[in-house]
């Protein structure tokens, strides 16, 4: 079983994103018409305007902004948890038109489909066999359920659809996300928080590095809720908010 790496790309995003987000909301001061605004707001630095946008709250024209990443390497937990964030637009493999199956190749038949091993099974070498050897029951009972319903005439993604009832949890996913940068900020403040389940942590802080890139004024202080505020989980609180604010750079 190849050991399946997470692996985030930002594909695409609005181009120029915070000159879109200050034409937003000097739009709705301005006298001016589009195309003067337009030329007034690419011939200036727009830094100071966009950090007052964001430190008054003004957050409706950071909407306009979008980034769209592909991600893989992460569980179906993992993306479980992922598409509670509703402002997002999702495209994720199918289980169902992608067969999981290995009986038919040789060259797969020692082999599993693509899993997650949480870090804290990996590292105790019993708990680490017997999770793999669950995976190995796992696809034992894919590939028989594939092949029973084969010879009932059930084929291809009908087939596929049954038999996947029995693909765990840790099964390897890809998916395609999109979000919004305001959007953007809340997951960021919700999921690089130490509180998050590890997998998604890690996911959203590579999303994180990936956007600071292009749009490095609005999310110039993103991440956990707790860096420029008291930890937001109450007496749920990791304990660790000095750790958190050195590990983003915040004094």
């Amino acid at each position: 079983m190849p050991e399946a790496k997470l692996k985030v790309i930002l594909l695409r995003h609005t181009p120029n994103p915070e000159e879109t987000i200050a034409m937003a909301a000097k739009l709705c001061y301005s006298p001016a018409d589009i195309e003067s605004l337009k030329d007034k707001i690419e011939t200036k630095d727009q830094k100071i305007f966009v950090e007052k946008l964001v430190k008054m709250g003004h957050m409706s024209p950071i909407e306009h902004a979008s980034f769209t990443f592909a991600i893989e390497g992460i569980s179906r937990a993992c993306s479980h948890q992922l598409v509670r964030h509703r402002l997002a637009s999702y495209s994720q493999q199918s289980q169902r038109y992608v067969s999981e199956s290995r009986a038919q190749s040789t060259e797969h038949r020692a082999q599993t489909f693509d899993y997650i091993i949480p870090p804290s099974i990996a590292e105790e070498r019993e708990a680490k066999k017997a999770f793999e050897n669950f995976m190995i029951e796992a696809q034992r009972a894919y590939d028989f359920l594939v092949r029973k319903l084969n010879e009932k005439g059930i084929k291809g993604e009908a087939a596929n659809q049954d038999a996947r009832f029995v693909l765990p949890n840790a099964a390897e996913t890809k998916i395609i996300v999109t979000m919004n940068a305001r959007e953007l900020l809340h997951f960021f403040r919700q999921r690089c928080c130490n509180r998050a389940q590890w997998e998604i942590r890690a996911m959203a802080e590579m999303m994180l590095q990936s956007v600071k890139g292009v749009a490095p004024v609005v999310f110039a202080k993103a991440g956990p809720g707790c860096l420029y505020a008291p930890c937001p989980e109450g007496e749920y609180t990791c304990g660790k908010i000095k750790a958190v604010r050195k590990k983003y750079g915040v004094k």
